[in-house]
């Protein structure tokens, strides 16, 4: 059982289909949408709004279940997963508790899930909560309550609770949306560092071209109308992947594909409006 286990996929979506609503008002936010995720990569989704991003990652977290198709984290259901506290999420809003410090915030969720019985692949021994806030730059913030830090702080501090319990499979909901460009990109790096130590899975839903090519090993193309995956590109770039990067023609290549198969999407959507309104 333990061989099948490491052999699985990190995730794994198989001709997954989910649809809101009944009837003539139904709204197919997935159709068909296949995806397989390797332990340790970083994966990013990118697409228009309604293309199904957010649908994927709530099916991958065990919050909804697909209407057809199978979704798999670590060749168990979602809600297995979670169960084995295999899934973090890092929503698009901190949410740390305000009454806390921000070393007793990001080691709650350690005190909690101390006799959870969690199953582990990638690592044994929990991280050093201290040594974690101090590579995102906090160390001088660990005593001080949310109210006390910048957004982007806040920010630092929810990514370093979400790696603290190693999870196999760590789930952003565009994370740095809110965050000005230095802010962001300083972010980016902090997560590049723990990511590269800690080696989870990722799974990024992002808006932003730079970011989806900046911290990709993988980027899935989406496109609404129905949501689907329209293309899978894998970003050969050299890590560790500083700010000279933004300097390389090879970056600015991958951009420049992301965005040709991002207007492909749009067009095939358009196309498929027009069809419907001739009909």
């Amino acid at each position: 059982m333990q061989q099948q286990e490491s052999d699985a996929a990190a995730i794994e979506l198989s001709s997954v289909r989910r649809v809101y609503g009944y009837g003539s008002s139904a709204t197919v936010a997935l159709s068909g949408a296949d995806l397989r995720i390797e332990p340790g990569r970083f994966v990013s989704l990118i697409g228009p709004s309604g293309c199904g991003k957010s649908t994927v990652l709530r099916l991958v977290s065990g919050l909804e279940a697909p209407d057809a198709g199978s979704v798999l984290v670590h060749g168990m259901t979602p809600v297995e997963a979670c169960a084995a506290k295999l899934i973090g999420f890092v929503p698009q809003t901190p949410a740390l508790l305000p009454w806390l410090s921000v070393l007793k915030n990001v080691t709650l969720p350690q005190k909690i899930n101390a006799k959870a019985g969690k199953r582990r692949f990638v690592g044994s021994a929990s991280p050093d909560m201290r040594k974690l806030l101090r590579k995102a730059g906090l160390g001088e913030a660990m005593d001080k309550l949310p109210a006390q830090l910048s957004g982007g702080m806040q920010q630092r501090a929810a990514i370093v609770r979400a790696f603290g319990l190693r999870p196999e499979v760590l789930l952003m909901d565009e994370p740095f949306s809110a965050l000005d460009e230095f802010t962001r990109e300083s972010l980016q790096d902090q997560l590049l560092d723990l990511w590269d130590e800690l080696k989870t899975t990722v799974l990024f839903v992002t808006h932003s071209v730079s970011e989806a090519v900046r911290l990709s090993d993988t980027v899935v193309v989406m496109a609404p109308k129905p949501g689907r995956v329209v293309d899978v590109v894998d970003i050969d770039l050299p890590r560790p992947r500083g700010e000279r990067l933004f300097e390389e023609r090879d970056f600015h290549a991958f951009e420049d594909l992301i965005r040709d198969r991002l207007r492909s999407a749009w067009r095939s959507d358009d196309a498929a409006s027009v069809g419907g309104t001739n009909r």
